[in-house]
């Protein structure tokens, strides 16, 4: 539970918002699992690890905006890793990705690469700008971009794109990004009787990051996110708050 202090070896601007920034040394890690990341006098926030040595962050707040400022040789506390990462599974897979969510997808696509399962990934950004690992990606598979102004590839939102291919043809979709995308996913696949056949990425307001405090437990199940996900079943989220609310540091409601 005491952090380990990682030294920044490289910080790369992805996008214009989203920076990922490599330390030295390399958490032993699943893909989907996160580690609590201390920024110094600021604040303490899980990440998902984009890389074996590397955290990928968008800069939407106080610690986010800390660390896209940071330079190689800064320093970070990091515990971890912690949490339920994603299960490989099925030898046709869809990844459905959005903004800074590719995160936690980019290690699950190389290892299922390594694997020779099939995979195609769907990208997903307000605007081509702001794509992120596109890429990367492609190494691992048939991949194909939405965004939504329309500046590359799918001019719309990203259920648009899934809309093109036969669902029923995947064993398994693996999804992450905004929580209104995540929502709109999920129903699209319980309109295909295909949530039982879905993994989800959430993201909650930690404390504790190991179960123990409560603050990011979910409705109705109680489930807790950095314990019992952040990696859940689409079943398990079909009728929580998912898409409608999350909760604050003091616990308020905060509607989508």
């Amino acid at each position: 539970m005491i952090p380990v202090n990682a030294i920044i070896k490289e910080v790369i601007k992805e996008t214009p918002t989203i920076s990922t920034l490599k330390f030295d040394i390399k958490p032993d890690a699943i893909p989907g699992q996160f580690v609590m990341v201390w920024i110094r006098g600021v604040d303490e926030i899980p990440m998902a690890l984009s890389h074996p040595n590397g955290i990928t962050v968008q800069n939407v707040g106080d610690a986010s905006e800390t660390l896209s400022n940071m330079e190689p040789g800064d320093s970070i506390g990091l515990r971890g890793p912690f949490g339920n990462g994603f299960e490989l599974s099925g030898q046709r897979i869809m990844i459905i990705a959005g903004g800074v969510g590719a995160a936690p997808l980019l290690p699950l696509a190389h290892q299922l690469r390594l694997k020779g399962t099939k995979i195609s990934i769907l990208l997903g950004a307000k605007t081509s700008k702001e794509l992120l690992f596109e890429e990367q990606f492609s190494r691992s598979g048939e991949i194909n971009v939405a965004t939504d102004d329309g500046s590359k590839g799918y001019h719309g939102v990203i259920t648009g794109l899934m809309d093109t291919y036969d669902l029923n043809s995947f064993d398994m979709f693996y999804v992450c990004g905004p929580e209104m995308m995540m929502r709109a996913v999920l129903d699209m696949l319980h309109t295909n009787s295909l949530e039982s056949i879905s993994q989800f990425s959430l993201h909650r307001y930690f404390k504790c990051g190991i179960g123990v405090c409560g603050s990011c437990t979910i409705d109705p199940s109680g489930l807790r996110v950095c314990k019992d996900g952040p990696v859940f079943c689409g079943n398990i989220l079909l009728n929580s708050e998912l898409g409608k609310y999350h909760r604050d540091v003091t616990g308020k409601k905060i509607m989508f």
